[in-house]
């Protein structure tokens, strides 16, 4: 059995579980395990793993905000024919890989769509004859969860399939159990890392990518359209009109609608395709719009660059909106309801937040750290 890592992410909408997923298993890489991140969404150009590798399962995506339907690479339904070579195609990627240990983004608390292929993997990992140690890796926040016996049913599957639970989060801003009441009931699975941030960024001079910038952005894009839009109306609103805007737009973004967008663009302002060195730009910018993922969010506290946070707040979503407003009672950034979003109040909320401090953390972020550690940890005992 290799002494490594096998890290399953399933992304559907946004990028956000996959850049995540990448910054943890390029870490452990780093760190000197042997890491494959097995992925089973659309490709993301660009994705740094360092020595780490990719396994690109045939990818799926949803088509709407609630996740209900799932396509293929040919953008059809996919069915059982598929489910079947799909799961056929990530059990003989573990069996080539036998790592020491399995770790799964985000399941059971999320994927349930994917339960086809997670669960036979489960026990086929259970009954093999060295198994290897099984951790979920999840965010601080859940989507609020509307059908209680949801949560039972995660319960149910951690306690009879994972040994770990690393909660990407710091309990002093939300403990685990106010988005998963029964936390408490295994509690001695969980562990909190602290946040994860990808400190990939450098601070530089006036000729750093980013320098004295509006950075505008919304993660892949999926659903962050309407707020680059009302970015590029509130400009000439606020008293950043004189500065250079850059506007960041996802790789899931249709061409026709991108180059819509660059079009209604003028002069000071730059509509490209979103960077690698995005950590970069928030380090060297003068301000930062964006949504309120996860990965932005964090990268924006360790940049401690001024920033305007929008939160998502379509489909079934709460945490985004939840977690800014937790930091946003802190101090730590200036928030605008994507209900109130429009140019004028972005405008003012932009002229607020260049008045005001930068963004600061005020919550624990060494959780990239605190991940190797623990991971480093069981996979020593286990091997």
């Amino acid at each position: 059995m290799t002494e490594g890592v096998f890290f399953y992410v399933q992304h559907l909408l946004g990028i956000g579980h996959l850049r995540r997923a990448a910054t943890i298993g390029r870490a452990l890489a780093e760190a000197g395990l042997d890491v494959e991140v097995v992925s089973g969404g659309h490709p993301l150009p660009g994705l740094d793993l360092g020595p780490g590798r990719l396994v690109q399962l045939p990818p799926t995506r949803a088509t709407d905000l609630y996740f209900k339907v799932l396509v293929d690479e040919n953008d059809q339904p996919i069915d059982d024919a598929w489910k079947a070579r799909r799961a056929n195609a990530l059990m003989e990627a573990w069996r080539a890989s036998q790592p020491t240990l399995l770790l799964f983004e985000l399941f059971p608390f999320g994927r349930r769509q994917m339960r086809f292929e997670i669960l036979p993997l489960l026990e086929a990992a259970k009954a093999s004859a060295r198994p290897p140690v099984i951790v979920c890796s999840v965010r601080d926040i859940l989507v609020a969860q509307n059908k209680p016996e949801r949560n039972d049913e995660m319960l149910d599957l951690i306690e009879r399939y994972f040994d770990h639970v690393l909660v990407h989060g710091d309990p002093a801003l939300i403990p685990f159990d106010a988005t998963f009441p029964p936390a408490h009931k295994i509690a001695d699975k969980i562990r909190y890392t602290g946040y994860v941030v990808d400190r990939s960024g450098s601070r530089g001079g006036p000729d750093s990518p980013g320098h004295d910038e509006v950075i505008v952005s919304c993660g892949g894009g999926a659903v962050g359209l309407n707020l680059l839009r009302t970015a590029i109306a509130a400009r000439p609103l606020t008293e950043a009109a004189g500065r250079r805007w850059r506007v960041l737009v996802g790789v899931t973004v249709p061409e026709d609608e991108f180059r819509a967008l660059a079009a209604s663009a003028g002069d000071g302002v730059i509509v490209e395709r979103a960077r690698p060195d995005f950590p970069t730009l928030l380090m060297n910018c003068a301000l930062s719009i964006s949504q309120g993922g996860y990965n932005t969010v964090m990268e924006v506290l360790h940049a401690g660059c001024r920033a305007v946070v929008v939160p998502y707040a379509g489909g079934l979503e709460t945490e985004q909106t939840l977690r800014a407003r937790l930091l946003g009672e802190r101090g730590a950034l200036t928030t605008l309801a994507e209900t109130e979003l429009d140019p004028g109040r972005l405008a003012a909320t932009v002229d607020t937040a260049l008045a005001g401090p930068p963004a600061r953390s005020a919550v624990a972020t060494n959780g990239l750290e605190e991940t190797v550690r623990l991971i480093e940890g069981w996979t020593r005992s286990s091997g």
